[in-house]
C-alpha cells in the first residue's frame, strides 16, 4: 500500500467550514486569536504524526446572502479572520516535523514582497513550508483592495501564471547555491553570484535581486485547489499537491483522472503530484457516544451561517428565491436541505466506530487512488484528538498512516527526493521544473 498523507484543515478564524459549532461549550475555536491555541494545536498534530497543517484563507467577506455581511458577522462565517502566515513561526518553534501549507492569493499583493515572506518562513521552519495558491473569487476582496480594473476569472489565472513565474525566478535563479561564502571569505556573500532577475511582463516588472538568501527548499511545496477548467490546468501545470473538490468516489476518480491527463500534456510526471480530498469524521467507541456527538453538532448547526457561506461563494442570494425555484439545475429547497445537514456540504463525511471509519477510508483509497486527506473539524480540539486516539492506530495497522516521520524538508518527505529543491540542479532550472 502506498503512503497516504494527512493534513489538518484549519483557518485563522472562528468559523471555518462547519458553521455554528463554535458555540458548543468547550469548543476552543474562539481562542483562535491567542498564540497558545496555535502552538498547542501544532504539538497535538505532531504527536499524532500529521504530515501538515493546511491553513485556508480568504481576504474578503461573504456579503451576498440577504444583501450584506450581517449574517456572516453574526455567525462568524470566516470573519473575523486573522492572517494565516503570522502563527507559523511560533508553531514551527514547538515542533520539528510538522509541515505547514498556507493559503495566499496572487491577486492583491506583489510577488516581490510575498517571495520574501515565504523564504523567511522556509528558513524559520527549516524547509517545512508549502504555498496553497489561490486567485480569490469574492467581489468584496476586489473592492477592498481597490482593484480599479477588475480581472475576469481567466485573467486572474493569467496573472497567477506570471506571479508564479516571478516567484520562481526570485527563489530559484537570483542566488546561486554557493553565493553565501561566510566560511570561506571575510565577506558574507559573493556579489558575482547574486543576480537580478530583470522580469518584465504584462502584470509585473521586477528587477531583483531576491532579498533572501536561498532557503532550505528555495521554492515552497506548491499546492493548488481550483477546480474550474482553468484552475485544473493551472494545477496540472504547477502544483505538487492538489486539493480536490468532490465527495463521491465517482467524482474524485473523475477529477484525479482529468487532472492527471492534463498534467501529462504539460510534460509532468505523475509521481511528482499528490492528490488530496477533504474529509469529515465523527467517531467514538460506542454507538451511544457517536450519536451523542452527532446530536450535539446538529443542535448547534447554523443553517444561516452555512447559507451565508454558500451564497457568498456562489455569488447567488438564495434568500430572494422560493423553495421551488431552480438554480443551476437544483431546486432551492434541495440546496437548503443539504446545507442544513452536518453531512451535506462540500466534503465526504464518515460517521462510525474506528474500524468502520478505517474501512471506509481504505475503500476510498483503493477505489480512487487518492494520495491524502485534509481533515476538517467539527469541534476543536475534539475532532483531531478523537482522530488521533481512535482512527490513527487503525490506519497505522493497515499501512495507511505513518508511524514516524521521515527526515528532510516537506518536499523530501512527500516525494522521497534525493534533492530538496523543486528543480534538479544538475539539469538547470528551466529544463527541469516538475
Amino acid at each position: 500500500m502506498k503512503k497516504i498523507y494527512w493534513n489538518a484543515f484549519e483557518m485563522n478564524c472562528v468559523g471555518h467550514i462547519n458553521h455554528g459549532l463554535w458555540k458548543i461549550p468547550g469548543n476552543k475555536r474562539i481562542n483562535y486569536k491567542n498564540l497558545n491555541y496555535w502552538t498547542e494545536l501544532a504539538k497535538t498534530l505532531e504527536k499524532g504524526k500529521f504530515d501538515s497543517l493546511f491553513l485556508a484563507d480568504v481576504v474578503g467577506v461573504y456579503d451576498v446572502y440577504k444583501g450584506g455581511f450581517d449574517t456572516s458577522v453574526k455567525e462568524a462565517v470566516q470573519i473575523p479572520a486573522n492572517d494565516p502566515l503570522i502563527p507559523i513561526s511560533a508553531m514551527a518553534h514547538v515542533t520539528t516535523n510538522l509541515c505547514f501549507a498556507v493559503t495566499f492569493s496572487t491577486s492583491y499583493e506583489p510577488p516581490y514582497s510575498f517571495a520574501r515572506r515565504m523564504s523567511t518562513l522556509d528558513h524559520l521552519t527549516e524547509g517545512r513550508m508549502a504555498w496553497n495558491i489561490v486567485t480569490s473569487h469574492l467581489d468584496s476582496a476586489d473592492k477592498n483592495f481597490e482593484i480599479k480594473h477588475l480581472l475576469t476569472h481567466d485573467e486572474k489565472y493569467d496573472l497567477a501564471d506570471e506571479y508564479l513565474d516571478v516567484c520562481y525566478k526570485l527563489w530559484e535563479e537570483s542566488w546561486e547555491d554557493d553565493a553565501v561564502s561566510i566560511e570561506k571569505n571575510m565577506y558574507y556573500a559573493d556579489p558575482t553570484k547574486v543576480h537580478k532577475i530583470n522580469h518584465k511582463g504584462k502584470y509585473f516588472d521586477v528587477i531583483g535581486p531576491h532579498l533572501c538568501e536561498p532557503s532550505p527548499q528555495r521554492t515552497p511545496v506548491i499546492y493548488q485547489a481550483g477546480m474550474s477548467e482553468r484552475g485544473r490546468d493551472f494545477a496540472a501545470k504547477n502544483a505538487e499537491c492538489i486539493f480536490l473538490g468532490g465527495k463521491t468516489i465517482d467524482d474524485i476518480t473523475y477529477i484525479i483522472n482529468d487532472i492527471s491527463e492534463r498534467a501529462l500534456t504539460f510534460g509532468r510526471s505523475l509521481k511528482n503530484i499528490k492528490m488530496f480530498m477533504g474529509l469529515c469524521i465523527v467517531t467514538g467507541l460506542t454507538d451511544e457516544e457517536i450519536n451523542s456527538k452527532v446530536d450535539l453538532y446538529k443542535s448547534f448547526w447554523s443553517l444561516e451561517g452555512n447559507m451565508a457561506h454558500y451564497c457568498g461563494g456562489q455569488g447567488i442570494d438564495l434568500s430572494k428565491y422560493s423553495q421551488d425555484d431552480n438554480i443551476n439545475g437544483f431546486a432551492v429547497g434541495e440546496i437548503v436541505n443539504t446545507l442544513n445537514r452536518i453531512d451535506g456540504k462540500w466534503f465526504k463525511v464518515i460517521i462510525g466506530k474506528p474500524k468502520e471509519v478505517a474501512d471506509q477510508i481504505q475503500h476510498i483509497i483503493e477505489q480512487t487512488n487518492i494520495d491524502g486527506f485534509n481533515l476538517v473539524q467539527y469541534h476543536s480540539p475534539d475532532t483531531f484528538e478523537d482522530f488521533i486516539k481512535y482512527i490513527v492506530p487503525e490506519l497505522q495497522n493497515r499501512g495507511l498512516y505513518q508511524k514516524d516521520y521521515s527526515p528532510g524538508t516537506y518536499r523530501e518527505k512527500l516525494f522521497n527526493l534525493k534533492h530538496k529543491y523543486r528543480y534538479n540542479k544538475s539539469q538547470g532550472v528551466n529544463s527541469s521544473r516538475f
